[in-house]
Formats: structure tokens, sequence, C-alpha cells
């Protein structure tokens, strides 16, 4: 007589359970038009913004005196002084956060979610998935809009003179500043995921920076501020170097593991429909 054998199940390791939350994530990102309507929208903010949307060219070449500098600011700038020294990359960050507030409340609002957590999925996973997400988004927003901005640039007959190192320093710290602040927005969400207005106004308002200039005009342009998202998004400017990466390295992954880690344990004591 054979033994009777005990069937086991063991939970999937941690990359394999990671592997196909993103796998499903990222099949539904890129099957739907939302990621592609941002990415537009991250092309014609600079084109817009570069060519005088607002006054013409010929105020154009008072807020700018360089193509370049709607990619970022000449140097680190908390506090912002007049609409040319905001209007860069920075506002990829605006509306990114309003595209994963986009993408997470059809989570739930379609009952994804319900489906999700009630079969294998853990929520550490979720938060991480969502992230990693958010920050490739971003990242390709920060591509498109390096095409329109340069594009535009042309157009609009700027200077282009630059030191190339530090403008690739720039553009590699704002792409790699998407890290920590889709984390920052994944758990925006997760907490006020039934509330899609609050979670929107949220993301709009840390996405502008508004609490960081605000402590800058108290404490002046402080290199001390670079510990926020927003303080190392600006720290990554025409002057960057091998340390301003750095800096938005460490920075970006330290508040990408705060959050996850928060947002994960508020997923575990909460009702997450």
């Amino acid at each position: 007589m054979e033994n009777s054998r005990e069937l086991k199940f063991e939970s999937p390791g941690f990359f394999k359970r990671l592997k196909g939350m993103l796998g499903v994530d990222f099949y539904r990102l890129f099957h739907t038009p939302l990621l592609y309507i941002f990415l537009i929208i991250a092309a014609l903010i600079p084109a817009l913004v570069s060519m005088g949307a607002t006054g013409g060219e010929e105020q154009t070449t008072q807020l700018f005196t360089n193509a370049w500098q709607i990619i970022a600011a000449n140097k680190p700038l908390y506090v912002i002084s007049d609409i040319g020294e905001y209007a860069n990359m920075n506002m990829v960050f605006i509306f990114g956060g309003i595209m994963i507030s986009i993408f997470i409340g059809h989570d739930y609002k379609s009952g994804y979610v319900k489906q999700l957590f009630t079969t294998h999925a853990k929520k550490q996973d979720y938060m991480m998935s969502k992230t990693l997400l958010g920050a490739f988004s971003m990242a390709c927003m920060c591509v498109t809009y390096f095409i329109g901005g340069t594009l535009a640039g042309a157009f609009t007959g700027l200077p282009f003179e630059i030191n190339a190192g530090s403008l690739i320093c720039a553009i590699l710290g704002k792409m790699i500043m998407s890290l920590g602040w889709a984390s920052l927005y994944t758990f925006i969400n997760v907490i006020f995921r039934s509330k899609f207005g609050i979670s929107i106004a949220l993301c709009f308002i840390l996405g502008t920076g508004i609490p960081v200039i605000g402590a800058a005009a108290v404490t002046g342009n402080t290199p001390a501020l670079n510990v926020f998202l927003y303080g190392s998004s600006v720290y990554a400017c025409l002057s960057s170097n091998a340390l301003t990466l750095l800096v938005c390295l460490m920075n970006s992954v330290v508040w990408a593991i705060v959050y996850n880690v928060l947002g994960s344990l508020i997923l575990s004591k909460r009702d997450v429909y």
C-alpha cells in the first residue's frame, strides 16, 4: 500500500510575487491610453512654456536666456522668484502624481484591489509594484519632456551652450528622483484611496513643492532642504555633477523605503476596499 502524500502549498517567493504583479501592472499600463496621454502632456509642457504660450516669443526671451533652462535652473533655487525659475522638468512630478492617482483610483473603483488581496498578493508587493510603475512612467515623461524642450528651444532660437556633463547629470538626477516621488504618491493614494479629490489635491500641492518653498522663504536657499524630495529635485540643476546624482539617489531610495514601509503597514491594518 502506497503511503499517502501530504500536499504542501508554499507561498511564492518575494521576487516571483513582485514579478507577477509588475507583469500585470505594466500590461495594464501599456494597454490603456493613460500613459501615452501623459507622455504627450509632458512633451507639450516645455513647448508651450518655451514658445511663450502666455505672452509670445518676446516674453520667452525674458524668461529664459538659454534653451536648457526649460530643463532645469542654472543653480539650486529653493525659493521661486519668477515663473521662469519654476517652469522646468520638475513639472513632470506634478503630472506624474496625477497619473498615479488615476491609476490607483481605478484599482479601487474597478474592484481589482478586492480581487487581488483576497487571493494571494501581499500588501508590500502592491506598494512596491505601484511605486516602480510610477517611477518608470515619470522617468519616461522626463524623456518626452526633454524631447519637447529641445525642439521648442530650437524653434525659439535660444542658445544651446551648456556643459554637457552638467546637463546629463541634471536630467539623470530628475529621473532618479522619480522613484521617491512615485513612492510618495503611492503612499498618499493608499491613505486616501476612497477620496480621489483629496489624493489629486495633495499630489498637486506636494508636487509643486509649496511646503519646501515656504520653508525656504524662511531659511533661505540652504542645501539642508535637499533632505526633501522637492529639494533634491531642485538640486538637480544645470550646475550638477556626480555629487548631485549621489544626493538624488540617496534621497530617492531612502524616501522610497520609508513610504513603502508606512504604506504597507497602513494596508495591513486597515480595510483595503
